[in-house]
């Protein structure tokens, strides 16, 4: 029950993408013309500690970086610099980072929940939005409704994200892309007093709104979808459901990059230039292997949808704080999921709503 509800937000919001990473999943690398899909976990490893990338290509996250905000984020920058901004990003996102941010989120949950134990329902996308923009907002510095911010950063990445489908009406799609992004960065940049510190850090601060919210707002519905479908709530305190169910949902299955230089991925030649998709889904094995607190997966292949080596999402760790939180928060309830409607626009496949309520 879980693992087909969970397909639906592939089949709803990417079809078309989501049968080619089925319909190529047979070998661990595979061209098609100067595409490369790379799905297995050691071609995936190969690729994110070894092989040179082209971090401002369209097209990938550090493309989409520029494009949103201009040069400077964190995903378009190269070697000291990616370096330096990355050892800030973590600082913040660290252990103690997690723990000063988390009041911001339980305080979310105490005023939200307590509809469940009334008899009533709740919608976990709003709640999830709720709590994704609070965090953005309290990192970034940010006076602003953490509603507001989220919704910004929401249609920024979907836009984004429709603009570069192939295909009519794209100029359109890119012109809104461009208007949603320009609505991001003046929302964040009006919070900011120095001129000099909106123009220099502006690119960063709209990346991490739209990477923290976005991946937040997919992950955490289906995450808790996934718990009331198989019934989990008893291991919901346990930080390995955590790590399972952030494996088998891969809130972001696939990374787009471009490759710098010539090289070989699991016996397949690559060429600079070359697009590479890589299928985190797959490498962590999450199309096949069900979550399983007794018998998990490796804890280096549950990482790869965070990424590996230098290319580790640095938002690791507070990603799994808030869910471990929320599972902890639900578990006395119970909850089933009462009503499911994917998103058919979201830059990220997940749910456009997801209502739960106590179980009977």
């Amino acid at each position: 029950m879980a693992r087909r509800r969970d397909r639906r937000v592939y089949l709803a919001s990417h079809p078309v993408l989501f049968a080619l990473m089925a319909a190529t999943r047979g070998r661990p690398v595979r061209r098609l013309g100067s595409t490369v899909l790379v799905h297995g976990a050691k071609a995936y490893r190969t690729v994110l500690t070894r092989v040179p990338l082209d971090r401002t290509a369209a097209g990938t996250t550090g493309g989409a970086a520029g494009e949103l905000a201009g040069a400077g984020a964190l995903f378009d920058q190269d070697g000291d610099d990616h370096r330096g901004t990355r050892r800030n990003t973590a600082a913040m996102l660290g252990s103690v980072g997690v723990a000063k941010l988390r009041p911001l989120w339980m305080k979310v949950l105490d005023d939200r929940l307590p509809v469940l134990a009334a008899g009533g329902e709740l919608d976990l996308v709003p709640l999830a939005a709720e709590i994704a923009g609070a965090t953005a907002a309290e990192l970034l510095g940010l006076d602003v409704d953490p509603v507001e911010l989220a919704s910004a950063a929401r249609e920024a990445a979907s836009a984004a994200a429709r603009a570069h489908l192939p295909g009519p009406g794209r100029r359109r799609a890119e012109t809104a892309a461009a208007t949603a992004s320009a609505r991001l960065v003046k929302l964040i940049m009006r919070q900011r007093g120095d001129d000099t510190l909106q123009h220099d850090e502006a690119g960063l601060r709209s990346m991490i709104a739209v990477a923290a919210i976005n991946t937040s707002v997919a992950a955490m519905p289906r995450a808790v979808a996934w718990a009331c479908d198989d019934d989990l709530w008893e291991h919901a305190a346990d930080p390995v459901l955590t790590d399972e169910l952030l494996r088998v949902t891969a809130p972001t299955p696939l990374l787009p990059r471009v490759a710098a230089a010539d090289a070989k991925i699991g016996g397949c030649p690559v060429r600079s230039g070359d697009r590479l998709l890589l299928i985190a889904r797959h490498a962590a094995d999450a199309h096949r292997r069900d979550p399983d607190v007794g018998v998990p997966a490796p804890a280096r292949t549950a990482q790869l949808v965070f990424g590996i080596g230098p290319h580790a999402c640095p938002g690791a760790g507070l990603a799994r704080a808030q869910l471990a939180d929320l599972l902890t928060a639900l578990a006395p309830y119970r909850p089933v999921v009462v009503r499911a409607r994917a998103d058919r626009k979201a830059a990220l496949p997940g749910w456009r709503s997801l209502t739960i309520k106590s179980r009977p």
